[in-house]
Formats: structure tokens, C-alpha cells, sequence
């Protein structure tokens, strides 16, 4: 990559989730960039990636955070609502990216910027990884702050995962506005509906 060359990395949080948003993040780093800790967010622990998050924002060139809310999710499926989210994410970012590094195998065009969709991309570029990082963890803190609100389903904890301890909280309570109504994790959640 060329002194100059701008290349985003895009990844999302929450996709398996059953409340909250799906958060997707871009980062573009400098290219020298190195963190010899920065890895996929799921392979870090909590208070690591916290510390990731203050020296990516530090340090990126640009970064931007973008989520859709359940009800999108619902209307659009989540596949959709992630790229949406990813799409977001871009549209905010103070200077447009020649090129996009996708996590994952599943995009669909962007303003015309050619994009590569990685596999296992957050454990094999710093700016996926940067990016997982980053939606990871304010994915993480919106969910705390809807802890507070609702503290009877454990999201401080969880997170809004399908844990034992939601769905008891949901079989006891019921949902929320900010369940996702779609989601029983159906085998087309994870397909394009056109």
C-alpha cells in the first residue's frame, strides 16, 4: 500500500444479538500503524479492548461509528442491516477511502469504491481489526446504557446475546422496544431479500 493510499477497514457487533442495535464501524490507520495486541475484538478481553478503543481514536487518520436500530433490523434482515450499518459508517468518515477491507464474506457496493470482502478479515488487518474494536465496544456501552432502563435482562452482562440468562428474562418479562421482533435466528436472517 502507497504513501497516500486510503484504505478503510469495516467490520460490525451485534450481529447474533436478540436486542440492540447492530453497530458497524470504518477506520482508516496510518500506514505505519502497529499494536501488537490488536486482534479480532472477540478474541480480546473487555478491559483490553477499551484501551484499543482510546489509542485507535487517537491514532487512526479517520474513524466513524454507525449502528442500525432493531426496527431496521426487522424491516430489512440483519445481513442488510449490517452492510446498512457498514454503509453508514463510511458515509461519515471525513475523507472517502480508495479502497474497502470487509470482514466477512457478504457487501454490496459502495459509491462505487472497490471493496474486498476477508474472511477472518479482523485477525488479518489491523484496520478490520481496528474496526471491530470500535463497534465492539461502543456497541457494548449503548447496551449498558440500556441496562439502566432495563435492568431485568442483564445487558450490562450479556450484551443482548441469546444467553440463558435473556431468555429467561424474556420468557419471564417479555420484550422490549428494543428486542429484535424478527429474530428467532432463522436460517434466512443471514440471507439477501430482495
Amino acid at each position: 500500500m502507497h504513501e497516500g493510499f486510503l484504505e478503510a477497514g469495516c467490520d460490525e457487533a451485534g450481529r447474533g444479538c436478540l436486542a440492540g442495535p447492530v453497530f458497524a464501524a470504518a477506520v482508516i490507520l496510518p500506514p505505519d500503524f502497529r499494536c501488537d495486541i490488536l486482534n479480532d475484538s472477540k478474541q480480546l478481553t473487555e478491559r483490553q479492548r477499551e484501551k484499543l478503543r482510546v489509542v485507535i481514536q487517537q491514532e487512526a487518520l479517520f474513524y466513524a461509528v454507525a449502528s442500525c436500530s432493531p426496527e431496521e433490523i426487522d424491516r430489512l434482515n440483519i445481513l442488510r442491516a449490517s452492510i446498512e450499518a457498514m454503509h453508514r459508517s463510511l458515509n461519515l468518515l471525513s475523507n472517502k477511502p480508495q479502497h474497502i477491507l470487509v470482514d466477512g464474506n457478504r457487501f454490496l457496493p459502495y459509491e462505487g469504491i472497490p471493496y474486498s470482502c476477508v474472511i477472518k478479515g479482523d485477525a488479518k488487518f489491523m484496520s478490520i481489526a481496528a474496526a471491530s474494536v470500535l463497534a465492539k465496544t461502543w456497541r457494548d456501552e449503548h447496551m449498558r446504557d440500556l441496562d439502566k432502563q432495563y435492568p431485568q435482562y442483564g445487558w450490562s452482562r450479556n450484551k443482548g446475546y441469546p444467553t440463558m440468562e435473556h431468555r429467561e428474562a424474556i420468557r419471564i418479562h417479555g420484550t422490549t422496544p428494543h428486542h429484535r421482533k424478527s429474530f428467532a435466528l432463522l436460517k434466512r436472517q443471514l440471507e439477501f431479500d430482495f
